[in-house]
């Protein structure tokens, strides 16, 4: 059974190496191995304690199945796409949503994304995909999100790699 509630600073750690093992199984292919394999779970938890510790406009919902985080999803009003500070209450966006692989095809990802549309009262709601997540496309369209012709590249952090993403969005 999940169940799905607010995340606080206890999950961070788990949420942060839920987040990374995510990124590790789902982008291989899409992003550079060396990143990927990179990736360090406390940093990713010092982001995630940082922003649960500001007062931002946005939820984070953590999946827990069988006493296990099992996924989580990060929602709220629309970020700048330049700043990523300044938000725009009229939009809603999806900021992430991963799922343990562990628990890939289990259902947590409806949960977390049903769960993040109830949240969101705006008429209309984004989220950025890699062009190349296919798996992930394919699922945001099943609710109704789908490329609104906006494109653009995501650079991870320390690298001179740009990988094409695409942006979602539902209008209710």
């Amino acid at each position: 059974m999940t169940t799905i509630r607010p995340e606080t600073l206890a999950d961070v750690d788990e949420a942060a190496a839920v987040h990374v093992r995510a990124w590790q199984a789902g982008y291989r292919g899409m992003l550079p191995d060396d990143y990927l394999d990179g990736l360090d779970p406390q940093a990713w938890a010092k982001m995630r304690r940082d922003r649960l510790e500001q007062n931002l406009p946005r939820q984070s919902l953590i999946a827990e199945t069988h006493g296990r985080l099992s996924g989580f999803v990060i929602f709220g009003h629309k970020r700048d796409e330049d700043d990523m500070v300044v938000f725009y209450p009229e939009l809603g966006e999806i900021y992430a949503i991963y799922v343990d692989p562990d628990f890939w095809g289990t259902g947590v990802a409806d949960q977390l994304i049903k769960a993040a549309l109830e949240g969101l009262t705006q008429q209309e709601i984004q989220l950025w995909v890699l062009e190349e997540n296919h798996r992930a496309r394919k699922f945001y369209a099943r609710y109704g999100l789908h490329p609104d012709g906006t494109r653009q590249f995501y650079r991870p952090r320390g690298t001179e790699f740009d990988a094409p993403e695409v942006r979602l969005s539902l209008r209710r």
